[in-house]
C-alpha cells in the first residue's frame, strides 16, 4: 500500500483535514492536520485516525500505524 492510498482513505474519513504519509516498510507515519481534532484528547483523535485505516491494520497490509493528528494552530506552531 503506497502514500496516495493512505492518504485517501485517511481524506475520505476525515475531508477536511491535511494528511501527510510516510512510510517505512510496513510502518506508516500518518500526519493529519485539521479542525476535526479541536477540543479532542489526544487517544481520540489517535482513534479517528485508526478508524480510517482499520482494515488495512487488521489485514496485515499496515503492521504498525504511528497516528500523528494536529489541529492547524499546534501545527502552525510546530512549524515555527
Amino acid at each position: 500500500m503506497d502514500a496516495t492510498e493512505v492518504t485517501q482513505l485517511v481524506k475520505q474519513a476525515l475531508p477536511d483535514c491535511d494528511v501527510q504519509v510516510q512510510i517505512d516498510g510496513n510502518h506508516y507515519m500518518v500526519v493529519v492536520i485539521g479542525e476535526v481534532f479541536e477540543g479532542l484528547s489526544s487517544i481520540k483523535r489517535q482513534q479517528l485516525i485508526n478508524k480510517a485505516l482499520f482494515q488495512q491494520i487488521l489485514d496485515g497490509t499496515i503492521h504498525a500505524l504511528h497516528p500523528k493528528p494536529f489541529t492547524p494552530a499546534e501545527w502552525a506552531a510546530r512549524q515555527s
